[in-house]
């Protein structure tokens, strides 16, 4: 996901350079061979070992980062719509690799938006205390599938193939925004309530930015998209496309502002914070990352040169943080120290339903040898 955005980043940044484009593509190419390794990795795992994914989708924690696997496959689809089908001409065969790879992050982005919340609910120990922003991982999902179904659907010919992707991707964005809402307003009572989360997992105070800053740059292009559409393929009003380009625009206002504040707590709860350097420091780049591209796209429509400067440096400070994060991780990789599975931690203990029948089992022993005179000492 924090690969992806900056490829996305260094295409859209509104001053462009032929070497921007040049870097993006670079970027393109080695997330594509880190998505593969990453996912094949899991894959295979999960394939060796079956248990592991029953430990995993109970975890309280773990489990919430499967909805990380639709979302760093989204920027994957978003870069290729822009570098080989917008300015690589690949062809009508691309437009229909795309749209069809849009459709499976579609699917999965909805079994784990309405999947792990489920199971939050029915099999998850949770408590208000315990809560962190991670929740909102599979809730991201869908907005970011939403977003990226309008930027497919930009470059789709058939105007009906269009008109499918842009529906379905107000309804992802209808099942998600309103969804990580609610979380939002949960996770600002446990902040209240329990203050700030332990310094090991203070990043994710940055995750909010992840759905308002997706759910901005996604409203938008579908707004535009619908004004393009719309009178093509006579749907609804002559004017329905109109209005709901400008109503994008305003939502999309209304969600910038708010990451603003959530951007202002975030930024308030690390300054005064020493943290270790772990994996919960790639939770900097994607929320702030679409963030910056909430804003660009803001600056683009108005237009507005404030916005598009102010993109440009939330851009440039995404894609240097990025290059810290992966100079962390490429230190720290040979030691072997930076993964963890927190779900196997406890693989092969009892559970307490388990322990609770093995003492009763040796307190019924027990009574039975000392009625027969055989007890032990």
């Amino acid at each position: 996901m924090g690969t992806g955005i900056v490829s996305v980043l260094l295409y859209s940044i509104p001053f462009q350079a032929h070497w921007l484009r040049i870097l993006s593509s670079i970027v393109f190419v080695a997330n594509i061979a880190l998505f593969a390794l990453v996912f094949g990795a899991s894959a295979l795992r999960y394939a060796l070992y079956p248990c592991t994914w029953t430990l995993m989708v109970h975890h309280p924690v773990q489990s919430l980062f499967l909805g990380t696997a639709p979302m760093g496959f989204a920027t994957l689809i978003n870069s290729f719509v822009a570098l080989c089908i917008q300015h690589g001409q690949w062809g009508p065969w691309a437009q229909t690799f795309a749209w069809t790879m849009w459709w499976i992050d579609v699917a999965a982005s909805v079994a784990t938006c309405i999947g792990m919340p489920f199971m939050i609910m029915s099999a998850h120990k949770t408590s208000l205390q315990t809560l962190t922003a991670a929740w909102l991982l599979p809730i991201v999902a869908p907005i970011v599938a939403s977003a990226s179904g309008a930027v497919v659907a930009s470059e789709l010919t058939d105007p009906q193939h269009a008109l499918w992707t842009i529906v379905v991707s107000y309804v992802l964005w209808g099942v998600g925004v309103p969804l990580a809402m609610v979380i939002l307003v949960m996770y600002f009572h446990r902040l209240a309530m329990h203050k700030l989360p332990p310094r090991e997992v203070i990043v994710s105070v940055f995750l909010p930015l992840g759905p308002l800053g997706q759910g901005g740059f996604g409203i938008q292009k579908l707004g535009a998209e619908a004004m393009r559409v719309f009178p093509r393929t006579g749907t609804l009003h002559p004017l329905a496309g109109d209005v709901l380009y400008v109503a994008g625009l305003g939502v999309a206002l209304v969600l910038w502002g708010f990451g603003l504040v959530w951007l202002f707590f975030a930024v308030g709860s690390i300054s005064g914070s020493k943290f270790p350097f772990n994996m919960g420091w790639w939770g900097f780049t994607f929320p702030l990352g679409v963030y910056a591209l909430s804003t660009i796209t803001i600056g683009e429509e108005l237009p507005s040169l404030f916005f598009r400067v102010l993109g440009t440096v939330f851009a440039v400070c995404v894609i240097l943080l990025w290059m810290v994060v992966v100079a962390g991780t490429a230190k720290r990789l040979p030691s072997g120290r930076m993964f963890d599975a927190p779900c196997l931690r406890t693989a092969g203990e009892p559970t307490a339903k388990e322990l609770a029948i093995m003492k009763r089992d040796e307190e019924n022993q027990q009574s039975e040898d000392q009625t027969c005179g055989f007890a032990q000492p």
